[in-house]
């Protein structure tokens, strides 16, 4: 099947360490199953397989931002799959990396997919910025909060 020359849909199970990739043509047939370990390098010799231009989908999970970005450096049309919609993968009776890869490309295949929306970098780095800052804010408070009760227990009054 490597010489199928159409538009190829990737399903990608992104993990911590290695993900998995399944290939398939727009009318469902499977063109192929990559296990990577995680990084840039792999991912785009992995993705070139899939001709120009690929759609891919990837689910909101821990550390996408990298694999997005790699993605839609290579040209692929980048696809988020938001994480409640595709819950319902749980309760399915066979669960494996590569069956939810497959039906990830299956559900943006035909036009199923519940999507998430990719920010752009500059809003992403925005996003992050306000969260550290507000992780920040919130230690120092805590940190107020504790020197004020050691002094209320020793009577000593705060100003």
């Amino acid at each position: 099947m490597e010489d199928y020359d159409g538009r190829q849909v990737v399903g990608m199970d992104l993990h911590r360490h290695r993900s998995v990739l399944v290939r398939m043509t727009g009318d469902g047939r499977r063109l192929g199953t990559a296990k990577i370990t995680n990084s840039a390098a792999e991912l785009r010799k992995e993705i070139a397989r899939a001709g120009t231009h690929p759609k891919v989908v990837l689910e909101a999970t821990y550390g996408w931002y990298w694999a997005a970005g790699t993605l839609a450096a290579a040209g692929a049309g980048v696809h988020l799959a938001h994480p409640l919609g595709v819950k319902a993968f749980s309760y399915r009776r066979v669960k494996n990396d590569v069956r939810d890869a497959a039906d990830l490309a299956d559900l943006l295949r035909m036009g199923r997919l519940p999507e998430a929306w990719i920010a752009p970098h500059e809003v992403r780095e925005l996003r992050e910025l306000t969260r550290y800052r507000i992780k920040l804010v919130r230690l120092r408070a805590s940190c107020k909060d504790q020197v004020h009760g050691v002094l209320a227990k020793l009577g000593v009054p705060v100003t």
